[in-house]
């Protein structure tokens, strides 16, 4: 009897084992390219999930089974990698193991600088870094002919960009720096009418303002309105996140009212209008809020402090002070 159920056993494991080879060997004719994206710190069964639900694996257990046989299921390379039409859960492994992405992705954020943006791109693996030891000036010559400004600052848009391995990172800021006219010139053409500005740098830097001053939806049109009805009035804009661009290395993570008084181009509690050029990259948001700033006549605003990143306007300032009182100073 213990022979009988031995032999079955082996049977079914031999079975099984037939079952698992053939999927996991067999490719399987999905009709078209694919591409698998993998992402920072994700993982072999997070992978086998998607190229299952998307049917171009057989069986994703089966996928993580073999992953972590191989050892490779926590040494997943990050990039864009592109899959035959017909290929089987091996081949998937075998390609993703390589290391070698068909494609990068480089992500930049709304609110970064030009010099994180450089960090950034310089420490994405799998592309040439010509651009590492250039010079901002170096940069701005490669990507424009005829910039708007020489300086690099807020002139490349934030967005996450694709680009194919080995390739020269002066893609990168190419791609950027014309999205980023695209979306500029859009916003001035569409500007409301009535605005301050002279040229759309001016715009560009006013959105670096709101960028910088919140991340709310809800607030963005109504920042704008305030650094408008500023400029209108005579008023300085004194706006904290110029400070701190002025501050530059000096700045450690809060500005003294010595840091207020200290004179510099950025410094907009000691100077009038705008400040030289933009402070960080602006995204499509803000741009759009620098175009179409609200209709309302603030002057001020303080942060709610309620966790939302809502702020609370005020037309003027009795009202700013009564805010101040309650948000800030919780009276």
């Amino acid at each position: 009897m213990l022979k009988k159920l031995l032999k079955w056993l082996a049977v079914v494991f031999v079975a099984l084992v037939a079952v698992a080879a053939a999927l996991l060997f067999i490719p399987k004719d999905n009709g078209k390219t694919y591409r698998v994206k993998i992402v920072k710190n994700q993982g072999i069964s997070s992978v086998g999930r998607k190229l299952a639900q998307d049917g171009i694996v057989y069986n994703r257990h089966v996928l993580t089974a073999a992953a972590y046989v191989l050892g490779v299921h926590n040494r997943l390379h990050t990039g864009n990698y592109r899959l035959p039409a017909k290929v089987s859960a091996w081949d998937v492994l075998q390609k993703i193991r390589s290391g070698r992405p068909d494609s990068v992705n480089v992500r930049i954020v709304e609110g970064m600088r030009f010099a994180d943006m450089r960090r950034i791109i310089n420490a994405t693996n799998d592309i040439g870094h010509e651009t590492q030891n250039w010079s901002d000036a170096q940069i701005m010559q490669a990507v424009a002919s005829e910039p708007l400004s020489q300086n690099p600052e807020g002139q490349f848009f934030p967005d996450t960009y694709e680009i194919d391995a080995d390739s020269s990172d002066v893609q990168i800021y190419k791609t950027a720096y014309q999205a980023m006219q695209r979306q500029l010139k859009a916003a001035w053409d569409e500007r409301r009418s009535g605005l301050p500005y002279q040229n759309p740098y001016e715009l560009l830097i006013m959105a670096s303002l709101v960028e910088k001053e919140t991340a709310h939806a809800d607030d963005r049109s109504d920042v704008a309105a305030v650094f408008i009805n500023r400029l209108a009035s005579g008023m300085r804009l004194q706006t904290d996140p110029t400070v701190i661009y002025g501050m530059g290395a000096a700045y450690k993570g809060r500005i003294r009212k010595a840091d207020l008084r200290r004179d510099t181009p950025y410094n907009t509690y000691t100077r009038d209008g705008l400040p030289p050029t933009p402070i960080a990259l602006p995204g499509k948001a803000a741009l759009e809020a620098a175009a179409h700033p609200s209709n309302e006549k603030y002057l001020y605003f303080v942060s709610k402090m309620d966790g939302t990143g809502l702020s609370q306007f005020s037309h003027n300032l009795d009202e700013h002070n009564a805010a101040v009182r309650k948000y800030i100073l919780k009276k």
